[in-house]
């Protein structure tokens, strides 16, 4: 079955989650955006999402894809959330699409922690032919921790995106895998027990960053992140050294792997990012 949305539904909130969105992110956020939760069709599987635009349709904007971190419903991202995140990057003037993944939030399937559920991010694409306000030719991509991880085998898989932004991101599937021996059997429940080292070198870019599109990166990670290491980030930004791919490694002293403390001057460096390679 080819890739299509069968499902949508305009996300509404409440007065009190309105007063804690427009505290959060701001009143452009609220005024400027609409972001609907969708359910569509990938390798024939309902998978849930989100898509997000301006409020204003009579123009074309370019296309984001926004990818999740976590595994089934531990960091799922829920209505207000979405609202938020995704209503914020729709305000900056853009399309955002982003996948629950397969297994995950209700949606069918199975979950394979960078298995076959790329394929529901390569579906989001098709996607953007269904809005007659989204410019597809024209796309970035973004993904958080284990959504990073998930940006960069997309990236492998299609090369037609004009930058990407990767935060917190997990390049190192193996160093990730061995810091965490407690989360083994966790990771084996979605891998499976065959074959894993060779799974875990396949999940880790640090091992085909020449197989990644030569567009411009930014890369952004905390110093004292607990969860990924930050040594990730400077590994990656190494090997893109060497291969002179275009990116900008940005280390926030003092930062967490959600970076809390550093959002507003993060969202800045997002949305020059995507300015200017998107616009």
């Amino acid at each position: 079955m080819k890739p299509k949305i069968i499902e949508r539904q305009k996300i509404n909130l409440n007065d009190t989650q309105t007063k804690m969105l427009i505290s959060g992110w701001g009143k452009e956020v609220f005024e400027n955006s609409a972001v609907e939760k969708i359910v569509y069709l990938s390798d024939g599987l309902k998978v849930k999402g989100y898509v997000a635009y301006p409020a204003d349709k009579s123009k074309k904007y370019p296309c984001v894809i926004w990818n999740r971190g976590g595994v089934k419903n531990d960091g799922a991202i829920d209505s207000f959330t979405a609202r938020g995140i995704f209503g914020q990057l729709a305000s900056w003037g853009y399309v955002v699409f982003a996948s629950q993944y397969r297994g995950n939030a209700g949606g069918e399937g199975n979950p394979q922690l960078g298995g076959e559920e790329v394929n529901d991010i390569l579906n989001l694409i098709p996607l953007a032919r269904e809005f007659s306000f989204a410019d597809d030719d024209i796309w970035g991509i973004e993904g958080w921790s284990r959504g990073g991880m998930m940006t960069y085998l997309t990236l492998k898989k299609n090369h037609n995106f004009n930058c990407a932004v990767l935060v917190g991101a997990i390049s190192n599937f193996r160093q990730h895998f061995e810091k965490n021996p407690q989360s083994e059997d966790h990771y084996k429940e979605f891998i499976g027990d065959k074959n894993i080292d060779e799974e875990i070198e396949k999940r880790s870019a640090i091992n085909f960053v020449d197989q990644l599109p030569n567009i411009p990166y930014l890369i952004v990670h905390g110093v004292d992140d607990k969860i990924v290491s930050p040594l990730q980030a400077i590994e990656m930004s190494r090997k893109m050294i060497s291969l002179k791919i275009p990116h900008r490694l940005i280390l926030f002293e003092g930062g967490d792997h959600f970076l809390k403390n550093h959002r507003k001057e993060l969202d800045l460096m997002r949305k020059f990012w995507y300015d200017k390679y998107l616009k």
